[in-house]
């Protein structure tokens, strides 16, 4: 190499190491957008195909409704897998907290095969449960994957679990912006990790524009009036949101009662879902209607456009909790939404406001309640029904997070700042007699 060279390959260094310097944060956005595309890709295809799959679950079950009739045995062959198989990835959504909270081994990869099939078995057979917690689960098992090749660290990998949740939960529902937040805000109650803010945005966004380009299509929601913003309104969407409230605190402590109910009584665990199907199936053909089991997307729509009675978000709370008890596979929050959303239509009948606003502020505000995620829960308002009625969405959030004390439907979410120093005990004491 001439002197001439090896003068211009010190100045190309130099003039490297001196853009770096400036920039240092470029090294780092870098990487992790290397990562995020990865992810992004992954995540998004994967729930291309499981958002189809699930839909053919759901036409081929309402086509052929004798197939309720095998919900129990359909049950016994995931609790077997589950349980010969699959116990270190039996914890499903709490294993992904967890992992954020006390990184340790690689999530195995099976905790994505082992879902997927346990939630379509579940719709195909008539349960009652949602997407969120299959879609969440693949994504972290997916993700994690990740870390041995890109030699990521004990604090990367908490980075990393939190932009898997926020791909698959920003593409299984359609709302990026909600999905990053969710991923920021789920793991610890009252606090971000806004180490990881890049990450989770750019994984969301990647993922749900990778899940479009499958053309799968999301469910929109529409709400025809929202009232000029002024006190009455305000009040009455306070209100509201204490009804939202007091419904997650419920729905979070029923759903964990129950399940610690299933395993006192029924100490083999292949048998519990045996016993839930049971349950299920009777009631189902004892009350002549599906109208309570699977997603609900269809009575979810049917809020939006005329008040509904209030035992519908009951029943469905009923059969909900029963199904994921039991040992079925899914998630909560698209029968939180349904609860929700129903519940707020209803509401119509006592609080002044037009049930397709309300019924979209009981949508996301139970959700925020049984999650302990306000912030994300705003922006998939916002995302899904627009902006116009952000504030009431905002307004029921806000009070349905502060009414639900710190009770959640993921039991390792920790609290990292109280909602209420002072108020902390008597509060949740209060919801719990009240409960």
């Amino acid at each position: 190499m001439s002197k001439s060279q090896r003068t211009l390959v010190k100045k190309a260094v130099f003039n490297t190491l001196f853009f770096f310097r400036k920039f240092p944060a470029l090294p780092y956005i870098l990487r992790w957008l290397c990562i995020s595309i990865i992810i992004g890709l992954l995540v998004g295809t994967a729930s291309a195909g499981f958002l189809q799959s699930l839909e053919w679950a759901t036409n081929f079950r309402e086509n052929h409704l004798w197939l309720i009739a095998l919900l129990p045995a359909a049950g016994f062959l995931i609790g077997l897998l589950y349980h010969y198989f699959g116990k270190e990835v039996e914890a499903g959504n709490n294993l992904l907290i967890d992992t954020i909270h006390e990184p340790r081994r690689i999530i195995p990869f099976k905790m994505a095969p082992f879902v997927y099939l346990g939630t379509i078995v579940t719709h195909f057979f008539g349960g009652s449960a949602g997407r969120e917690g299959t879609a969440l689960q693949m994504a972290g098992a997916i993700a994690d994957q990740l870390a041995t090749p890109f030699k990521l660290d004990r604090n990367e990998r908490k980075t990393l679990i939190i932009a898997a949740i926020a791909a698959g939960f920003g593409s299984v529902f359609g709302t990026p912006l909600a999905g990053a937040v969710f991923g920021l805000e789920v793991f610890l109650i009252g606090r971000i990790r806004y180490t990881a803010i890049f990450p989770a945005f750019a994984s969301a966004i990647l993922a749900d524009w990778t899940t479009s380009l499958w053309n799968v299509q999301h469910t929109h929601y529409h709400i025809d009036f929202v009232p000029k913003l002024e006190f009455l309104p305000i009040i009455y969407s306070i209100l509201a949101g204490i009804a939202f409230g007091i419904c997650a605190a419920a729905f979070s402590k029923l759903i964990h009662w129950m399940g610690s109910a299933f395993k006192s009584k029924i100490k083999y665990p292949p048998l519990r879902p045996v016993a839930g199907g049971i349950i299920i199936a009777l009631a189902v053909f004892a009350m002549g209607t599906t109208r309570y089991i699977g997603l609900g997307i269809p009575v979810i729509v049917e809020s939006f456009e005329k008040q509904l009675p209030l035992y519908d978000f009951a029943l469905k709370m009923i059969f909900t909790i029963v199904t994921l008890s039991a040992g079925f596979k899914g998630g909560e929050v698209t029968p939180l939404f349904f609860i929700g959303a129903t519940l707020g239509s209803a509401l119509s009948l006592f609080i002044p406001l037009p049930f397709g606003l309300l019924a979209g502020m009981g949508f996301v505000a139970v959700f925020a309640g049984a999650t302990n995620t306000p912030l994300a829960c705003m922006l998939m308002g916002i995302e899904l029904f627009g902006a116009e009625c952000g504030v009431y969405v905002a307004i029921a959030c806000i009070a349905s997070y502060l009414l639900s004390g710190h009770n959640s439907i993921y039991s390792k979410q920790k609290i990292g700042e109280a909602k209420n120093r002072r108020f902390e005990s008597q509060q949740d004491r209060s919801i719990s007699d009240f409960l």
